[in-house]
């Protein structure tokens, strides 16, 4: 399957013939870091390759367009309910720079204990069916071929059924997935024997397929009422895991400790997170890290978690991580929205990127406050350790509530979690292993009859299915109704029929998101935007953030609700894109002819940055084409502009205006062409104006001939200047 990038990605052929798909690649895949990378007009110190295809950061529109790769992973986590629809999610967000695809679960699934056919959406939006997967799979394998760099497809190793799972995903080529016994013990209650016996089953078979391991040590972090005072628990669950990783035969390149600062601002963050980030590190030196941005403080709107998932990002940047990962800024609050999955991407790229060589130009202190208390949080950190060995090890200390106690240890609040060795589910399930038992199966933890002299087990039955794919039975579909086929059939006929329809969670959910600014009370102010969004036509009005401005004078609310409105592709009216002239053009009809341009920012405006943008050579202005610019600077009259044009005979005036107050800027550009007709001159002037806040139609309604608006360039004015001359003055 191949994909082209102007066209969609078309899960029916996805699903075609995915009984025979096999995939071409296991294991996990680590990008290639460049030293002294040359990309445009910079070097760069942490970066990986290039991609074939994305889409570059909006500020690079200043930079020649470059778009560098940061050295480490970047993860997004995708969770729409349908995998038919996360396939779409998965192709922006690798487009954006995401190489770490994850699919969030639910707790539901934890308690499954089998694996599932079919592809029935309740399940919770995490791939678990060998559908599913395999889909998925070659979906991205598409997309890599798309963009140039393997994508890591990530999901769930945990709950009752680990081990079946497990090999499902060794089968089906996922390249990275959750396993942490103390995951299902502590926030499943999922019984304590049967989680570390299946664990150490499903980290064997990871480790055989090279799936690269997370651990969950960082959900103490979401649960905890204080989670900056359980930190030396992290320590002690992360060692826990490690220990049990390497004990079950996993290699330290195949254990990622999964690690979250535990604060946010207004909380003195760096004072807390980064001493902790570096104690990490240190203790844990040899295994990889995923630093994965906070998500328990959301609280209010997107803004607030960004600058939020900024500052973690800088303490990847200053401690280390092999993977950085990134919450959607709206996970707290709803499904994540696709176009929230890329600004989550697109928030950790731009701030590795921005920090760029950071460490080569500062360096931590290795005295004073920040040595002091990474010593105090490893020493915690062993003493809690030493608790559990005198104790009688980790049951007692969870049957104890040691573990998310929200006392800074050795304080105790008698808060913890309390688990029962012989509770939870699927308690009494496991079965003591026969002396002579034997699986005929490759990967498979503990002693094995069938394992002779180092041959493998399964040689006497012609391979099992890690050795011989031919044997996997595929199942397609159970359930007539929720299948992925029935999904499809409406997002189809809309396509055939030229219907669009808006969409944030799945496809044509018709979900519809607006901002409003009500000057009144909170209260006043909520129930008057929920009234303002159904006249506006959403159905189902719900506020998804507010914040308050002053308790007296307004809130600004984020509202979403359901656009019933469905849009034929006939009825739009596209204008038509001229095609730019080429540089060459555009300077070989210049340079012969002598042409003067007359340009400033008018009225009381003292923006200048735009204007020079457009005109000055070094800028990549149009000066470079042969054009005499004469440009007057900022603050200048209509009446000035005119005056110099009529001096140097010149053929255009170009006219900034930024500030809009009171619709200014319209007047600017009425008066221009007012003034130029007095005066007789408005014949023999091509009139332009620039300006963050002017259209092309806005332009030609005050009687320009062109507005230019925010991300114009030399080369757009340039070729328009020449096209409309031409037709001017031919010859």
């Amino acid at each position: 399957m191949k994909l082209s990038p102007d066209k969609k990605l078309d899960v029916r052929e996805v699903l075609k013939d995915l009984d025979s798909y096999r995939p071409r690649r296991k294991g996990w895949a680590w990008r290639k870091k460049i030293e002294n990378n040359r990309i445009g007009p910079f070097v760069y110190k942490d970066t990986s390759e290039s991609l074939i295809h994305s889409v570059p950061l909006p500020a690079a529109t200043y930079f020649d367009n470059i778009d560098p790769q940061s050295d480490v992973v970047i993860t997004t986590e995708i969770a729409s309910g349908r995998f038919e629809d996360d396939l779409r999610r998965m192709r922006m967000a690798a487009w954006h720079g995401a190489d770490h695809i994850m699919v969030i679960r639910t707790i539901g699934q934890s308690h499954i204990d089998g694996l599932i056919e079919g592809t029935p959406e309740g399940v919770g939006g995490i791939p678990i069916s060998r559908k599913q997967i395999r889909a998925t799979r070659k979906a991205l394998d598409a997309i890599e071929d798309e963009i140039g760099r393997p994508i890591n497809f990530h999901s769930y190793v945990s709950g009752v059924a680990g081990p079946e799972i497990a090999v499902l995903f060794a089968e089906e080529g996922v390249n990275g997935a959750h396993q942490d016994p103390q995951y299902n013990v502590l926030y499943r209650n999922i019984n304590m024997h049967r989680s570390f016996v299946d664990a150490a089953e499903a980290k064997k078979i990871m480790a055989d397929a090279a799936i690269l391991q997370l651990d969950g040590a960082h959900n103490a972090n979401a649960t905890a009422k204080q989670a900056w005072k359980v930190t030396p628990e992290l320590f002690v669950q992360h060692a826990i895991n490690t220990a049990y990783s390497n004990a079950a035969g996993m290699p330290n390149d195949l254990i990622a400790l999964s690690t979250v600062p535990p604060t946010a601002p207004p909380a003195p963050k760096m004072h807390y997170d980064l001493p902790y980030a570096v104690a990490l590190r240190e203790l844990f030196a040899g295994y990889k890290f995923r630093a994965q941005q906070n998500t328990r403080y959301m609280e209010s709107d997107t803004m607030e978690t960004t600058i939020t998932h900024v500052l973690d990002t800088l303490i990847s940047r200053m401690t280390s991580a092999d993977i950085q990962s990134t919450i959607t800024p709206d996970e707290g609050r709803n499904i994540p929205w696709h176009y929230n999955n890329v600004a989550g991407v697109n928030t950790a790229r731009q701030t590795l990127m921005g920090l760029d060589g950071l460490m080569e130009q500062v360096e931590l202190k290795q005295d004073g406050p920040l040595r002091e208390d990474v010593r105090v949080l490893k020493e915690r950190a062993v003493l809690f350790l030493e608790e559990i060995l005198n104790e009688g090890g980790y049951y007692t200390t969870v049957e104890n509530g040691q573990f998310v106690d929200q006392g800074y240890f050795p304080e105790r609040k008698g808060d913890g979690i309390v688990r029962d060795p012989q509770g939870g589910d699927c308690a009494d399930t496991v079965i003591s292993r026969k002396v002579d038992y034997g699986a005929p199966v490759c990967s498979h933890f503990g002693n094995n009859s069938y394992a002779q002299n180092n041959n493998k087990p399964c040689e006497a039955y012609g391979g099992c299915t890690l050795c011989d794919p031919s044997k996997i039975q595929y199942i397609d579909e159970l359930d007539e109704q929720d299948n992925v086929e029935k999904r499809l059939e409406q997002p189809i006929a809309d396509r055939v029929a030229g219907l669009i329809r808006p969409e944030v969670e799945k496809h044509g959910d018709s979900i519809a998101c607006v901002t409003l600014f009500v000057p009144e009370s909170p209260k006043v102010a909520e129930a008057a935007a929920l009234e303002m969004a159904k006249r506006m036509n959403l159905r189902n009005p719900e506020v998804i953030s507010r914040r308050v401005m002053h308790p007296a004078e307004g809130s600004v609310f984020e509202i979403k609700g359901i656009l019933d409105v469905a849009v034929n592709v006939e009825i739009l009216q596209i204008p038509a894109m001229e095609a730019l002239l080429s540089d060459e053009a555009i300077e070989a009809w210049v340079r012969p002819r002598d042409i003067h341009i007359v340009a400033a920012t008018v009225g009381e405006d003292e923006h200048s940055v735009g204007l020079h943008e457009i005109l000055d050579i070094k800028h990549g202005g149009i000066e470079k084409y042969g054009f005499h610019c004469h440009n007057l600077g900022t603050s200048v009259a209509i009446e000035r502009l005119l005056d110099v044009a009529e001096e140097t005979n010149a053929r255009a005036i170009l006219i900034s205006t930024i500030v809009t107050h009171a619709d200014v800027h319209k007047q600017h550009m009425l008066h221009l062409h007012e003034s130029a007709k007095q005066r007789g001159m408005r014949e023999r002037l091509v009139l332009v104006a620039g300006g963050a806040q002017v259209t092309e139609q806005l332009a030609r309604q005050c009687g320009l001939d062109a507005g230019f608006g925010h991300g114009t360039t030399g080369r757009d004015v340039g070729s328009f200047l020449v096209r409309i001359l031409r037709e001017k003055w031919p010859g």
